[in-house]
């Protein structure tokens, strides 16, 4: 344990290191300021620590770090660390309020629990939590304020008490081992299934689009993916995982005794007014069976275009394209930069009962009324270019295929587009100048790319900042230099740079952010654009001809974006960065 003399000895200004020039060491204090706080103290006896508070001099946290390196103990942002309901069960939720101390995580070779605590200094909290846990405690500080919210969060939230009580039915019946006809009837049992609901009722509620579950060698840790991005929320025992999994199994249709090959299933969930299509997929790994649940959302409704984020010249230009009646455009990105919820959008845009729409996905992931679409079965003989061509057959105007992958694929498309067809598909390039050499390399004829193709759009994903705690600043002078650098003409040269950040809530899940969408670029294929097309110019030239043309780069729209007040510079330059 930490010394343990008064919590306000050693904060006090002396020769030894104290908090103040912890704090001007931190950056979280000016030494101006540090200068200030000094002779107040010495003026009015008052500790430094109220002094930084009534004077708004630094945020909590920054104090309680200060603090934390000051006594030399650990400190902790609480909601890095998942919730554990077994470790939750060990302190009742009016004992963590009165003591303002939450358990973290244990060790229980060691016997050791790690508690959070407002005030590590408070010698009765930590003897109390010995005597009714029988571990012995390890103490970590944490700002008070996020603290009381996490006692209230944890302890309140269904995913922690539920899934705590389910765990403790579920746990002496899920050690040792079971044939498959034991084990089916554990699994069909309440607390496992409770368990598996909550999962997908928190999925629902915070906006997840896929949950995954992974084994590792003492516990089994649950993280979503919330605006693309992994949050461990939730550890289990490792004993309720094979439980857990079988579960998932019968409730998806695959074999719960086949634990050596990978299987995918399918179900849906209904919470509310919200029903979710859920793909599940399982893989063994070293330690058990891994399941990763992607979360398709039936209500709703697809969204419009200027929602995703596309805008000015860029929609423009897609609109213009979209309105011919034949010719390709391509949609670019990586795996998970939002390409078929675009296609989906434009799809939606363009359904009436005068064309005939049909789609060759792999897979279906949202199903819209009115289109005719169509799932990959290589198994069945049904690939992208097997159904290409039966497509011709059905009559269409427009035949959206979900990816280009060979040299088939891409010259059946052309030769779709050019008998008047409208075709829309989606290509694994990172911009939208990549995508013409990428089919020159599949073998696709360059004079009939450059009369085939009218535009192609590349796009990627960024977090939105939330609203509600969204704040302005001043950023650095390298920052804004760049930004007016990237930006050029379409920044006016009046305009002082101001950038924004999410200072973090409970809704947003202190992340700052809220939602996603989306940074576009899309080339009209020109005349002059057409001609680099039949010389077989590198992406580079298209890339700057299209610019002269007047086409906004992902990055331009990104920073456009950054400097409105949608999204940060970060989240900018995690995506679109070359």
């Amino acid at each position: 344990m930490p010394n343990t003399a008064s919590a306000t000895a050693p904060t006090t200004v002396g020769s030894g290191p104290n908090l103040i020039d912890i704090l001007v060491a931190n950056k979280d204090l000016d030494i101006k300021a540090a200068e200030a706080v000094k002779l107040a103290v010495v003026q009015t006896g008052q500790n430094p620590e109220e002094i930084l508070s009534q004077r708004s001099l630094a945020s909590e946290a920054a104090i309680t770090r200060a603090k934390a390196a000051l006594y030399n103990i650990p400190y902790l942002e609480i909601s890095d660390i998942p919730t554990n309901p077994q470790v939750l069960a060990l302190v009742p939720q009016a004992v963590a309020s009165r003591f303002l101390v939450l358990p973290v995580s244990i060790d229980e070779a060691r016997r050791e629990l790690t508690l959070a605590m407002a005030n590590p200094l408070d010698v009765p909290a930590v003897e109390f939590a010995e005597q009714r846990t029988g571990y012995k405690v390890k103490v970590v500080a944490v700002a008070p304020s996020q603290l009381t919210k996490a006692i209230n969060e944890r302890y309140s939230s269904s995913l922690s008490t539920e899934v705590s009580q389910a765990v403790k039915e579920a746990a002496p019946q899920s050690s040792g081992s079971y044939d498959v006809r034991a084990l089916g009837q554990v699994i069909r049992e309440e607390p496992i299934a409770k368990i598996v609901t909550n999962l997908l009722e928190f999925a629902v509620k915070s906006r997840a689009s896929d949950i995954h579950i992974e084994s590792e060698e003492k516990r089994t840790r649950v993280r979503y993916r919330i605006d693309g991005i992994l949050h461990e929320k939730l550890t289990l025992p490792r004993e309720v995982h094979d439980s857990l999994v079988s579960r998932i199994k019968i409730l998806s249709g695959m074999k719960i005794d086949e634990k050596r090959a990978p299987q995918d299933g399918r179900m849906s969930f209904k919470t509310g007014a919200e029903e979710v299509d859920l793909r599940i997929s399982t893989l063994p790994t070293v330690h058990g069976e891994k399941v990763v649940m992607r979360l398709l959302k039936k209500t709703g409704g697809v969204p419009d275009l200027p929602e995703l984020g596309v805008r000015g010249r860029a929609l423009k230009n897609l609109e213009d394209a979209i309105l011919r009646p034949h010719g390709i455009i391509l949609v670019c990105g990586p795996t998970g930069s939002g390409k078929t919820t675009t296609l989906y959008s434009v799809l939606n845009r363009i359904n009436t009962p005068k064309v005939n729409i049909v789609t060759l996905e792999d897979p279906v992931e949202y199903q819209i009324t009115g289109i005719n679409q169509v799932q990959v079965n290589p198994d069945a003989g049904l690939t992208f270019a097997s159904g290409l061509r039966s497509f011709l057959r059905q009559d269409p105007n427009i035949i959206m295929v979900g990816e280009i992958r060979d040299h088939e694929t891409a010259d059946l498309a052309i030769q779709a587009s050019l008998t008047g067809h409208l075709v829309f598909a989606t290509l694994h390039t990172n911009d939208a100048s990549g995508a013409l050499p990428r089919l020159l390399d599949m073998g696709a004829e360059p004079f009939l790319l450059a009369s085939s193709i009218t535009a192609i759009l590349a796009q990627r994903v960024v977090r939105k900042i939330h609203t509600v705690c969204k704040e302005s600043f001043e950023p650095d002078k390298p920052i804004a230099a760049d930004i007016q650098k990237v930006l050029g003409k379409l920044l006016p040269a009046d305009k002082k740079v101001e950038l924004f950040r999410g200072k973090g809530d409970s809704e947003c899940n202190m992340t700052g952010y809220f939602g996603r969408v989306g940074l576009f670029e899309v080339i009209p294929v020109s005349e002059k654009v057409g001609r680099l097309i039949l010389e077989r110019s590198p992406a580079s030239e298209i890339q700057k001809q299209a610019i002269e043309e007047g086409m906004v780069t992902m990055k331009q729209d990104g920073y456009l974006k950054a400097v409105e007040g949608i999204t940060t510079i970060e989240e900018v330059l995690r995506v679109a960065e070359e």
